[in-house]
């Protein structure tokens, strides 16, 4: 009996762009569909990753430091402990990249120097991560690449007790990218102003969240929190039974767009929708700087957007 072919693919990091890498993990499983496939992510992905049909086992990269010896050669082991048919770098990073070489150049889809399948497009840096990665892997022979897909998820939300209208509200944002922030007290307004079509607000997040988040509920303290109860998972579920949702450019609004839930995403200036907003039923409105953004836009946007709130709201009632 011939051994299975060895797949590898590789995606480490951030939220978002895990999200949008589903839809390569489903092409890629179904190119190789009898293949036993490996993939290599970080820690924060593994247990959503395990829940995917499309790996049979998780590798965690540590992503040890330059001056972290002992990482570094427990990493190096593990990438030569398998002799892959083929590798699918996901993340086409510098550091990924490396990998190809510490591997001694197996069969390779991304950007390393000398790969086997490069993707050879100048311009794969201007394009959004869907159209990009579904380039890629048509180079590499794999011709169609459907887009993100979390139908999968299995999630058990009745934990949280939740009214059976709610709206989610995403106010955070990296921590050192303050200008993807709408103010804090407009997400307040929001929540007070649909709470008076009987919609509840629905706040998540993390611990870098925090401070938005207090100042959110100092200016509305009837929104409900979730921040720091949460599993990826649980938001996909809780996004699957919300009315709508809002927030900013954050990994998150990635998983709720995935999930099939109507969502309005605000950027400025500091990111690019045409290179990373989440597709689906999906409104993007992008300012110089978000505090230019009005909550009555914000409001209009959520009741005549794809899948707009307000419909939901009424065939819901």
């Amino acid at each position: 009996m011939s051994e299975r072919t060895r797949i590898l693919v590789i995606k480490l990091s951030a939220l978002g762009d895990f999200v949008q890498a589903t839809g390569p993990f489903a092409a890629i499983r179904a190119h190789h569909a009898d293949a036993k496939i490996t993939l290599l992510t970080t820690k924060p992905f593994v247990e959503l990753a395990e829940q995917s049909p499309y790996f049979d086992e998780i590798w965690v990269d540590a992503r040890p430091r330059p001056w972290e010896v002992a990482g570094l050669l427990r990493l190096r082991k593990l990438l030569r402990s398998v002799k892959f048919d083929m590798v699918y770098d996901l993340q086409t990073s510098e550091r990924s990249s490396n990998y190809f070489h510490i591997m001694g150049g197996p069969p390779w889809s991304g950007i390393a120097n000398g790969c086997s399948h490069p993707h050879a497009n100048p311009d794969r840096d201007s394009m959004h991560t869907l159209e990009r990665q579904a380039e890629q892997l048509a180079m590499a022979g794999i011709p169609a690449t459907p887009p993100p897909d979390l139908s999968w998820v299995v999630a058990d939300v009745a934990r949280f007790n939740l009214p059976g209208r709610y709206i989610l509200l995403a106010p955070g944002a990296a921590m050192h990218r303050p200008a993807k922030r709408w103010p804090a007290e407009r997400f307040a307004e929001i929540g007070r102003r649909l709470a008076r079509q009987g919609v509840a607000s629905v706040v998540l997040g993390t611990q870098v969240d925090a401070e938005p988040i207090k100042q959110l509920r100092a200016h509305y303290p009837e929104a409900l929190s979730l921040a720091g109860k949460t599993s990826f998972a649980d938001i996909v579920g809780l996004a699957r039974q919300a009315l709508g949702s809002l927030g900013n450019d954050t990994g998150p609004m990635q998983l709720i767009a995935a999930a099939d839930c109507p969502a309005v995403v605000l950027f400025s200036n500091d990111s690019e929708p045409a290179l990373c907003a989440p597709r689906g039923r999906v409104t993007v409105i992008r300012r110089p700087d978000l505090a230019e953004i009005e909550t009555d836009a914000i409001l209009a946007a959520l009741g005549e957007g794809p899948g707009a709130l307000r419909d939901r709201v009424s065939s819901a009632g």
